[in-house]
């Protein structure tokens, strides 16, 4: 904001204790619009109209399905600079409830025109998704969230929208994440790699829409496994993505499974790692999955 002196931040009530210093040094392109989310975005059609680059933040599971409508037929339809910021995506807010478990912004997000769709893990991918999205002009959702996960940022690595990174090498087992369960899935690659004696490459995919198919389809032709792991639905998600992907282009017969929530309401209460658990988002039970669809001829 203070490079680009066009750039307006909405926000939906949120970002207590987090924003007070944006607001205090930018009180005129500053705004709390309140528990308001369709009117946001209305409101950031209008500036974006005016030419303003706008940010509207919230959490993930109400700026995405709130407005919807506004964020089809007013942000993409004229394809407006208006960037959607969604937090707290998947389990991160556990003790909330089915409201507040975002399970399907992804899949809904990425079926929109022009929209480019942000997922990063950690520190580095989110600090470069940020500047990569407001780099570019048009629309853009990006889903931050929280995790103990690792910064793993190498000096060969070069952000950029559409690309993915390979975090560890192997070749005979590929796990691909998305978002903050990327420790799940390194967790998971290392304990496979001592089950099985395959080696296991794990890739982290910050960037949904659009997706690295060339890495991915690199990967995949010489791999036996190929598997996906999100906190979101496997149905519209990363799993639905590369399933597509590796049909469409003929890939060879490997074996695939997609790991995220199912076709349910999780309606458990309990912290993150727990509900994670009950969808099967560990790095035992991936394991486990793995070495019997492995094993299977």
């Amino acid at each position: 904001m203070e490079q680009n002196k066009d750039i307006v931040f909405l926000t939906g009530d949120l970002g207590f204790n987090a924003l007070e210093p944006v607001q205090e040094k930018f009180p005129n392109r500053f705004v709390n619009v309140g528990i308001a989310e369709a009117h946001m975005v209305g409101m950031a059609v209008g500036l974006a109209l005016e030419g303003k680059k706008v940010i509207v933040y919230s959490i993930a599971a109400f700026v995405t399905m709130r407005p919807y409508e506004q964020i089809r037929t007013g942000v993409c339809y004229d394809n407006l600079d208006v960037k959607i910021v969604g937090t707290g995506g998947g389990f991160n807010y556990p003790n909330h409830g089915v409201t507040h478990h975002t399970i399907e912004d992804y899949a809904i997000m990425k079926v929109l025109p022009g929209m480019t769709i942000y997922s990063p893990g950690y520190g580095w991918e989110a600090r470069e998704a940020a500047k990569a999205m407001l780099r570019s002009h048009g629309p853009a959702y990006i889903r931050l969230s929280k995790s103990p996960g690792i910064d793993y940022a190498q000096p060969s690595f070069r952000f950029a929208s559409g690309r993915g990174y390979v975090v560890k090498k192997g070749k005979d087992i590929i796990l691909i994440s998305t978002g903050n369960v990327l420790d799940v899935a390194l967790a998971a690659g290392a304990e496979l790699e001592k089950k099985t004696g395959m080696s296991v490459c794990v890739i982290s995919m910050p960037s949904v829409k659009p997706i690295d198919k060339k890495l991915i389809l690199e990967k995949a032709k010489n791999a036996k496994g190929v598997f996906t792991i999100e906190e979101h639905s496997t149905i519209g998600g990363l799993g639905s993505i590369v399933s597509s992907l590796l049909w469409q282009e003929k890939a060879t017969p490997i074996k695939f499974h997609a790991f995220g929530f199912p076709d349910a309401f999780v309606t458990l209460v309990g912290n993150r790692d727990y509900l994670l658990h009950s969808v099967g988002l560990a790095p035992e039970l991936i394991t486990k999955k793995i070495v019997t669809l492995m094993r299977k001829k």
